[in-house]
C-alpha cells in the first residue's frame, strides 16, 4: 500500500458515530491528528514497548496542544486496577477537565485501560485510540470495549465507551514482534470464520504476505476485519445479541489466559486454540465436517499459532468459562459454526458434548 489519503469507515452509532482511518503515515499527519484530536488538554496513554519508538512522533503532531504523556509497563499482567490508577494519577495532575481527551497509543491493553480512564474519569471524557498492534487495529481498538482483568476472569471490570476515532497507522506494524502479528492474525482468521468464507479464502492465499508484512495485503485484512466489525457494533452496540458472534473462541481462550496467569499466552494465541475448540465441538454438534475442522486447524498452524490447549483440566476450564460476560441465567452462550463463514451464538447445546471437547483439549479434572 503506498503512502497517500487514509481509507476512512464509519462505525454508525448514532450520534456516538465515529471514523476509522486506516493508512500509512498517520501519526506523522498533523492535519488528521488536529481533525480528530481537537481538544486543548491531552493525554498520551501508551506503554514501555510503543513509547520510545512512536510518543515523541504523535506529541510533534499534536504540537499547540499541552500534552502530557503517562507510560505504562508492557504486558497483559498489568491489565489491572493498580496500574489503572496510574492513568487517573495523570488526568488529575494533567488537571484535565471534562473537555480534555486522552489518546491511546498502543496495542489492545493501552486501549483497554485508557478507554476506560477516559469513561470513568469526570464521569467520562473523550478519547482516541491510536492502535499499533495488528490485533488492536482489526478488533480491540474498534467498538468501545474498555476495561481491565480481575484474577476471577479476564475484562470483567469495564465499560462500554466508544472512541472519538480510531487511527490505524499501518507502518507501525513494521515494528512489531512476529509473534505479536500472529496473535493478530487469530482475529482477522476469526472474521472470515464467522462471518465470511470468502474473506477466509483470500486470507489462506495470502497467508505468506501477510507474514511477510506486505502492506496492501495487511491494508486489505485491516479493512475488511474493520468493515466487518463495524457492520456488527452498529447493529449490537452493547453486546445484547448479534455482537457476540465476534467472540468466536473467546470463551475458551479466557479461561486459557486466566488459568495461565495474564501474559504468559498472548491473547490472540488463546484465541486460536479457543476458536479449535469451538470447531470441535461445531463438529461433535454435527454441523462442521472433519475436513472443515481440518482446515482451520491448519490454517492456525500456517499462522504459527499454538493449536495445544493447556492441560489444565476440564473442571477448571468450565469453571472460568462460567465467569464469562455472555452466561446468561446460568447457561455458557458459545459462538459456534454452521459451517465455515457463519457463526452463531447458542446457549443450546448438550452439556456431554461440552464436556467431551473440554475433556479432549484440557485433560481430565485434577
Amino acid at each position: 500500500m503506498s503512502a497517500g489519503a487514509p481509507l476512512q469507515l464509519t462505525i454508525e452509532l448514532g450520534e456516538r458515530s465515529y471514523p476509522i482511518m486506516i493508512g500509512e503515515g498517520l501519526l506523522d499527519d498533523a492535519a488528521l491528528l488536529a481533525r480528530h484530536v481537537t481538544a486543548r488538554d491531552v493525554l498520551v496513554v501508551t506503554n514501555s514497548t510503543v513509547g520510545p519508538l512512536y510518543a515523541d512522533r504523535l506529541c510533534r503532531g499534536l504540537a499547540g496542544k499541552r500534552v502530557r504523556t503517562v507510560t505504562l509497563p508492557d504486558g497483559e499482567q498489568y491489565k489491572s486496577q493498580a496500574v489503572l490508577g496510574q492513568v487517573f494519577d495523570a488526568l488529575v495532575e494533567a488537571r484535565l477537565n471534562r473537555d480534555g481527551c486522552v489518546v491511546a497509543l498502543g496495542g489492545g491493553v493501552v486501549g483497554d485501560m485508557a478507554g476506560f480512564a477516559a469513561a470513568c474519569y469526570q464521569r467520562g471524557i473523550e478519547f482516541v485510540q491510536v492502535p499499533t498492534t495488528l490485533l488492536a487495529q482489526v478488533d480491540s481498538a474498534v467498538g468501545g470495549k474498555t476495561g481491565i482483568n480481575h484474577p476471577g476472569g479476564k475484562n470483567l471490570i469495564g465499560a462500554f465507551h466508544q472512541p472519538r476515532a480510531v487511527l490505524a497507522d499501518l507502518a507501525t506494524l513494521r515494528t512489531l514482534p512476529a509473534r505479536e502479528l500472529r496473535a493478530g492474525l487469530a482475529e482477522v482468521i476469526k472474521y472470515g470464520l464467522v462471518d465470511d468464507a470468502g474473506f477466509l479464502g483470500w486470507i489462506e492465499h495470502n497467508l505468506d504476505r501477510l507474514l511477510a508484512l506486505d502492506m496492501d495485503a495487511l491494508a486489505h485484512a485491516v479493512r475488511r476485519s474493520c468493515e466487518i466489525k463495524a457492520r456488527i457494533v452498529a447493529a449490537d452496540e452493547r453486546e445484547h445479541g448479534q455482537r457476540a458472534l465476534l467472540n468466536l473462541g473467546h470463551t475458551f481462550g479466557h479461561a486459557i489466559e486466566t488459568a495461565e496467569g495474564y501474559g504468559e499466552w498472548l491473547h490472540g494465541e488463546a484465541v486460536a486454540v479457543g476458536m479449535l475448540l469451538a470447531a470441535d465441538l461445531s463438529q461433535r454438534l454435527g454441523w462442521l465436517q472433519p475436513a472443515e475442522v481440518e482446515r482451520v486447524r491448519t490454517l492456525l498452524r500456517r499462522a504459527g499459532l499454538p493449536l495445544d490447549a493447556p492441560r489444565i483440566g476440564a473442571g477448571r476450564a468450565l469453571q472460568l468459562m462460567g465467569m464469562d460476560k455472555k452466561v446468561l441465567q446460568g447457561r455458557i452462550r458459545l459462538v459456534l459454526l454452521r459451517r465455515v463463514g457463519a457463526g452463531f451464538v447458542t446457549s443450546e447445546y448438550p452439556a456431554e458434548a461440552l464436556q467431551a471437547t473440554l475433556l479432549h483439549h484440557f485433560g481430565a479434572p485434577a
